[in-house]
């Protein structure tokens, strides 16, 4: 078992969403089918749904890498297609009540604010998408900001970390969340990083340079003085 070495609170924490805060599958693999049902009725796509893993395995990427792995062989008008359906049925179901946060985030993000903690989200995905999820599970007055690659246009989330951190004049931060993308995105920017290892997206050494090391959600206050 890890040993667990307090550290000091920090001002803020900067939390990727899918696979970090929100369990992505309950709401993606029914908008996935979804999307691509719709795309054969209209006739912009023909084939058959790509394997669930494609998508599942390209979460923390930026949405022109996902397409590009999910539909390799298609047009840059189907993947945006795509694109635009995904986001629909998961607005549409999200309406509809389904999506679900890990055990214990909704409890662990009000201690943290009640400690003081800044908040935010900091995500690849787009700016409408981090915004419904987080309005949506009634966690938006826990957070001072949300930050997503869809609403900065930033080409990384090292870029996008970097930019948060500034707007706001964040002078001590963690950075939270379960892919290499997070990782590097703290490590670059200087900041302590908590590695999620609950979602079972990533590849076996994709936490590789974390910080701190969490197998669920609460045990971050364990970290915490």
């Amino acid at each position: 078992m890890q040993a667990v070495k307090k550290h000091q609170c920090p001002e803020a924490m900067l939390f990727d969403l899918d696979g970090t805060l929100f369990q992505t599958e309950t709401l993606l693999l029914p908008a996935y089918d979804a999307a691509f049902d719709e795309m054969r009725a209209e006739g912009s796509y023909t084939g058959d749904t790509p394997p669930a893993e494609r998508i599942l395995g390209s979460l923390g990427m930026l949405l022109e890498h996902i397409w590009a792995r999910v539909l390799p062989e298609a047009s840059s008008e189907v993947r945006q297609r795509a694109d635009e359906l995904l986001l629909k049925h998961q607005t549409l179901l999200l309406e509809q009540g389904l999506g679900t946060l890990y055990p214990g985030v909704r409890e662990t993000l009000e201690e943290l604010h009640r400690r003081g903690v800044k908040l935010f989200v900091a995500s690849n995905g787009l700016e409408m998408y981090v915004r419904e999820v987080i309005g949506k599970l009634g966690l938006g007055p826990l957070f001072t900001d949300l930050y997503s690659a869809g609403e900065y246009a930033t080409r990384s989330k090292v870029d996008l970390v970097r930019l948060l951190l500034d707007k706001h004049g964040v002078a001590a931060a963690w950075m939270v969340g379960d892919r290499s993308s997070d990782v590097e995105a703290g490590v670059k920017n200087g900041l302590p990083v908590v590695g999620c290892k609950y979602a079972e997206f990533g590849k076996p050494g994709e936490l590789d340079g974390s910080t701190m090391i969490i197998t669920s959600f609460p045990e971050i206050l364990d970290w915490v003085e």
